[in-house]
């Protein structure tokens, strides 16, 4: 049995409260993005918590129309690559198309495209942009194989509970060379589960500012320091 090895860790007293991602995550493969390897994928778009947190990448996606401002502050607030939403749902076509050059311009490492998002857009998409363009599947019945070939280069597997077992299914059908990103779920074990079924990275929702501020209140008021 390989003996685990031992890393030296350094805090700082002020930053001491930054968000940590789950220790399971660290047995995914990972997957290189121009040249950088993530593992760690945080899912948020508030620039605190994207800034005190130490997952390997940041997937701004949200439920809103695109606006370059918003890319545009999570750029500047992170210290690691950002995978930011383009839209392709309500949001299409060539606006999808220019928000996407637009966020590699500003520095984006990749954009991230909705599941209704039509494979036309993508082609032109992909015509467009040197940076990877990611598809999040929701469910086994999305169309994966007319996305992949329309120019997607890696997968974002969210399928709730069945996200474990569409990546298993996706994996078997194209081998160890599709990229896959999926969310791990809620504990160590169904994180570990969605490594097992194939999937190279995982993305990780964070404790929202106000759950994370109800605790720092809560242990004020019982007088437990900081």
């Amino acid at each position: 049995m390989e003996k685990e090895k031992y890393i030296p860790e350094v805090k700082s007293a002020l930053r001491s409260r930054t968000i940590e991602v789950p220790q399971a995550i660290y047995k995914a493969s990972g997957i290189k993005v121009l040249g950088t390897r993530i593992k760690s994928l945080l899912f948020s778009t508030d620039v605190a918590i994207i800034k005190n947190n130490n997952a390997n990448s940041i997937i701004a996606v949200y439920p809103f129309t695109p606006q370059l401002s918003i890319t545009q502050a999570i750029l500047e607030v992170a210290a690691v690559p950002v995978f930011v939403g383009v839209g392709g749902g309500l949001t299409t076509g060539k606006r999808s198309v220019a928000i996407a050059l637009q966020a590699e311009l500003l520095g984006a490492y990749g954009v991230v495209v909705n599941a209704p998002t039509k494979n036309e857009v993508i082609s032109e998409m992909k015509e467009s942009i040197d940076i990877p363009i990611i598809s999040t599947i929701a469910s086994i019945n999305d169309d994966y194989r007319g996305k992949i070939a329309a120019g997607v280069s890696i997968l974002n597997i969210s399928g709730g509970a069945n996200t474990a077992s569409i990546v298993r299914q996706i994996r078997s059908e194209y081998g160890k060379d599709l990229p896959i990103i999926a969310t791990g779920g809620p504990t160590e074990e169904t994180i570990l589960e969605t490594i097992e079924a194939g999937a190279n990275a995982i993305t990780y929702t964070p404790p929202t500012s106000g759950k994370i501020f109800a605790d720092i209140m809560s242990r004020y008021r019982n007088d437990e320091g900081y």
